[in-house]
């Protein structure tokens, strides 16, 4: 008798330190609490495992391991991992990201010339509550809200959490706000629209004391906005001489120079990619 119980002893503890299989669900949600399932008895250490942390502490085998929803915020695979006296049993299972409820919101470029066909590019990258991308989620809301006129708005899908879309910039310069919105969030980037190019490029001369003054119209691009001060007009004189060239920034929306001439020239402007008229004088 006296040898029978240190067998049966020994036994038990055997069988009460042994840790058996645990179970989580194959699949949670960033930021919500779970219950993994274990089997055995006995006192075990707990591991899990994820993308950016690990958490150890001890624990009951056959009881249900409790993992709190501050512990699962990352989105990504994890390990689950329960050891006893026996060795240790792990089970992986993902948790996916959270509801989309964070945009972080790229325009490019945040100044652009008006009329600029597909000339803005709008990016949205969509989070959740804890930073995860979504890969899953519903459309993002785009608008456009310019300056003194009715806004206009479109759903783009989201795709591996990226939803894009490209825009033509208004005819009238001036700024726009850009927006996305999806669940909660809701971002506004601003876009100065200037003058494009100028067009229609148109010049006049009067004679002067030292020869001809010679003007332009007040310079605007296609859409009729002024073409901002500083930008160069290059005026062209061509002379029994030879040619002539020089270049003149534009101030308070026209450009003008002196030019002393003597018998008959030709004189011409430039802006760009953009000529105006030609002006025979004679001196």
């Amino acid at each position: 008798m006296s040898k029978t119980i240190p067998f049966l002893i020994l036994v038990a503890a055997a069988w009460s330190a042994r840790a058996a299989d645990l179970h989580p669900p194959s699949e949670a949600t960033a930021g919500n609490s779970i219950s993994i399932l274990t089997s055995g008895s006995g006192k075990a250490t707990f591991y899990l495992i994820g993308p950016a942390s690990v958490i150890k502490r001890q624990v009951q085998a056959g009881s249900d391991i409790a993992v709190d929803g501050d512990d699962l915020q990352n989105s990504g695979r994890y390990i689950a991992i329960l050891c006893g006296s026996d060795g240790c049993g792990s089970s992986p299972f993902l948790v996916n990201p959270a509801a989309p409820n964070r945009l972080s919101l790229q325009v490019h470029p945040s100044r652009v010339p008006v009329a600029s066909v597909n000339g803005i590019s709008v990016v949205a990258f969509v989070f959740d509550n804890f930073h995860n991308l979504a890969l899953r989620s519903p459309p993002v809301k785009f608008s456009i809200l310019p300056k003194d006129e009715k806004p206009v708005s479109a759903d783009r899908p989201v795709e591996n959490g990226v939803a894009w879309v490209r825009l033509t910039s208004a005819r009238k310069q001036g700024t726009t706000e850009i927006g996305a919105a999806i669940g909660h969030a809701d971002e506004i980037r601003v876009v100065q629209q200037v003058a494009a190019e100028a067009c229609n490029l148109r010049i006049h001369a009067n004679r002067d004391k030292n020869g001809f003054l010679v003007e332009t119209d007040p310079v605007r691009d296609c859409s009729g906005n002024p073409v901002p001060d500083g930008t160069v007009v290059s005026f062209t004189m061509s002379d029994a001489v030879g040619k002539t060239t020089v270049d003149v920034p534009i101030k308070r929306g026209v450009a003008k120079i002196a030019m002393p001439i003597k018998g008959r020239a030709r004189i011409s402007a430039a802006s760009g990619v953009v000529t105006g008229n030609e002006l025979e004088v004679g001196g």
